[in-house]
């Protein structure tokens, strides 16, 4: 049975730490963005280096106290909110930012936990290098929190999950010992890889503390044009067509539907429309290339051999770094767009790439059944990850379907797996899908995660009520 922070444990805390490391409690540690989940107290603790954290965590599990680990707040699951339990310690990575070492040649660098996104990808871009990770709280997620949930992001498609970009972890594991994996080999087969471990445990296994992440040369030529398709059926083959002749050119392959145009007028999003006519379906192509070649004129020519194929009915093409802007703009507005609305239900799920029209098609058909809404889908079609929400029709609130929330979800979510897909394509369980992962997961799977859980923390401390119920 674990214990709450009381007044002997803070002050036990206080005798090996900093004041620095003790920080107020304002109310965004205990909220979440989407406002599901929502926390009653804790212990806000941000430790300023990896020793630090070792103490806190070492005297955590003495004293049989719960932790849960704080990157930037921006998880959509409820992984950082702990709602229930008793009187936890929150500990925020916030204070360990810097920018360790970078080797350019290598392209590798090594950063603290608490280094936000788009800091990590500005300290590349100096050493003329790339770290391609991007998504829409890169202004405030912070890379151990990233890595904690596997984060995916626009880039998927070329560069692969924040995963594929990590190749050591320097972590505290639950009994306070610190595991120094910062290396920084492409390859070391020496027994098991923790490092795979901690990524995507979302913080129920130990707390990253930093990790040698890779880099990339930056392209040479970028280019983006958004492209009007019939239907997903015609965009997967639009996307089979730019692999033919771009191969792994294709940085980004993003599909955005009429709903989501919609909701950028309604919600007044400070967004140009692209098309005097909202087209059903778009796709936006993002590409960068090597040197001694064009992205505009790649683009250009994927334009021509799609529409000489009846793939696509219309298009643009950027000309400027403001009309690249403009563009991404409107994919990367529509989530904010989607919270001014407010969704019944929201889904993060993926299906195989071959499965997407189908279940595009076949998705309204079981939301219909449960009453009249509107549909957002959109995403990255590039590897399988769609952004299904579910939303209100004009004049009602999410309110008025709270009753019919579950219903919504479990829905969605039996479609996907029906088709072998995931119900957790890039956000992680955290504490909201932990029903989900145990109806859909596979039993085999769901044992050895408890089992692994068990074995390295047996007290239970690390995110009680995160992942996985043991």
């Amino acid at each position: 049975m674990l214990n709450p922070v009381t007044e002997k444990i803070e002050e036990n805390l206080r005798a090996i730490l900093p004041e620095a490391a003790f920080r107020d409690l304002e109310p965004r540690y205990l909220e979440e963005p989407r406002g599901r989940y929502s926390g009653s107290d804790g212990l806000l603790i941000a430790p300023g280096s990896t020793a630090e954290v070792s103490a806190v965590v070492k005297a955590a599990c003495e004293a049989r106290v719960s932790i849960v680990p704080y990157g930037g707040g921006t998880g959509l699951v409820g992984g950082q909110i702990a709602e229930e339990g008793q009187r936890p310690i929150i500990l925020s990575l916030e204070r360990m930012t810097a920018i360790r070492e970078t080797y350019p040649l290598e392209n590798i660098m090594v950063v603290e936990a608490g280094a936000i996104l788009a800091n990590v990808q500005e300290a590349a871009s100096d050493v003329d290098r790339l770290f391609p990770l991007s998504l829409a709280s890169e202004g405030s997620a912070r890379i151990g929190g990233l890595l904690a949930t596997n984060a995916g992001g626009v880039n998927v498609l070329r560069y692969g999950n924040a995963r594929d970009l990590c190749l050591g972890i320097e972590a505290v594991l639950p009994n306070g010992k610190i595991l120094n994996g910062l290396k920084r080999l492409r390859k070391d087969n020496t027994g098991y890889d923790l490092r795979h471990l901690l990524i995507g445990a979302e913080g129920t296994l130990g707390v990253i503390t930093a990790a040698s992440l890779r880099l990339y040369p930056q392209p040479q030529s970028e280019g983006v044009a958004l492209m009007v398709v019939a239907d997903p059926e015609a965009a997967l083959r639009l996307l089979a067509l730019a692999q033919s002749r771009l191969g792994q050119g294709i940085s980004a392959f993003e599909l955005i539907g009429r709903m989501g145009l919609e909701f950028l007028v309604e919600t007044k999003q400070n967004v140009r429309q692209p098309f005097e006519t909202k087209p059903e379906w778009m796709v936006l192509v993002d590409v960068g290339l090597g040197a001694g070649m064009q992205a505009d004129a790649a683009l250009e020519e994927l334009f021509m051999a799609a529409s000489q194929e009846g793939l696509v009915s219309d298009g643009l093409i950027a000309r400027s770094e403001a009309d690249r802007a403009a563009f991404w703009a409107v994919r990367e507005s529509i989530p904010a767009a989607n919270r001014a609305v407010g969704s019944v239900s929201s889904h993060d799920i993926s299906v195989p790439l071959g499965a997407i029209p189908d279940f595009i098609k076949k998705g309204p058909k079981v939301i219909e059944k449960i009453g009249d809404f509107r549909i957002n889908c959109f995403g990255h079609v590039g590897d399988g990850n769609l952004h299904y929400n579910v939303f209100p029709q004009t004049g009602r609130s999410r309110a008025d379907h709270e009753n019919e929330r579950s219903a919504i979800k479990r829905a969605v979510h039996d479609l996907a797996h029906s088709f072998g897909g995931s119900v957790s394509a890039e956000h992680g369980i955290g504490r909201l899908k932990v029903d989900d992962l145990e109806r859909y997961g596979d039993p085999a799977k769901l044992a050895a995660m408890r089992a692994v859980k068990g074995a390295i923390d047996p007290v239970g401390i690390m995110n009680p009520g995160a992942v996985v119920r043991v």
